[in-house]
């Protein structure tokens, strides 16, 4: 007779036994380990059983900061949403125009063609670029934090960052000057970026459609169709009768 192998590996604490023999756990039915059994073929009963019950935990996406990180890469695949509107200076009480020089301010009346606004999504998220309709030029921050016209609108000066205040107003971040915001004041003159806080008047601004801009069709009345009564709807309308007062 052969002599078995001594196996010092602590193989009854990982198998149950039934009383004549060890039973592998995990749902392992009718899978039975002889004590004559030699060490190394417990050794690999005991491999095929961690082989079974090991789970491989992957931690769940992390959509949030997929979100952030796409925000801040020009998006040159989707269809960009393209919108018309003014902006509305809550300091300077007119609209943010571009003139023919490209010198910006916030002096425009409601209506007027410089302060008519061509807003082009730059990426899925709230990162815009702001054209004036009537001279092609776009709005853009240089390295002093000053705001100025650019017919090339691609570099990431001219980007901006919408960003809704708990007030209802909407402030302008700069995408390549983070923290510096489009700013005018009190008599529509532009502010330096560098001097600009979220919480200030100047850089706070509403959204207004230009005067006389529908965004959709005038409504249209309903139209009603006659159609002949089936026998169902006959029956459905004689036994709501019936069970009327």
């Amino acid at each position: 007779m052969r002599d078995e192998i001594p196996c010092a590996f602590p193989i009854r604490s990982w198998l149950l036994s039934d009383g004549a023999g060890l039973i592998a756990p995990a749902g392992l039915v009718g899978f039975h380990v002889d004590r004559s059994v030699s060490c190394t073929h417990r050794f690999l009963h005991l491999f095929v059983l961690c082989l079974q019950v090991q789970v491989t935990v992957q931690s769940p996406p992390n959509f949030t900061q997929h979100v952030r990180e796409q925000s801040l890469v020009t998006d040159q695949l989707s269809r960009r949403l393209v919108r018309t509107y003014q902006l509305y200076s809550r300091t300077s009480g007119k609209h943010v125009q571009i003139l023919d020089n490209k010198k910006i301010n916030a002096m425009a009346e409601d209506g007027d063609a410089h302060a008519k606004l061509i807003v082009e999504t730059d990426t899925f998220g709230s990162r815009v670029r702001i054209k004036g309709a009537e001279t092609g030029f776009y709005i853009c921050m240089n390295k002093k934090g000053k705001l100025i016209g650019k017919s090339n609108g691609k570099g990431k000066d001219c980007v901006f960052t919408e960003i809704v205040l708990e007030n209802n107003y909407t402030a302008l971040q700069n995408a390549k000057y983070e923290g510096w915001y489009m700013a005018f004041t009190r008599k529509g003159r532009p502010r330096r970026g560098s001097k600009t806080r979220q919480h200030q008047r100047e850089v706070h601004f509403m959204k207004r459609l230009p005067k006389g801009h529908h965004t959709t069709e005038p409504h249209r009345r309903f139209e009603f169709l006659n159609y002949p009564f089936n026998r169902r709807s006959k029956r459905t309308r004689n036994s709501s009768r019936r069970a009327g007062p």
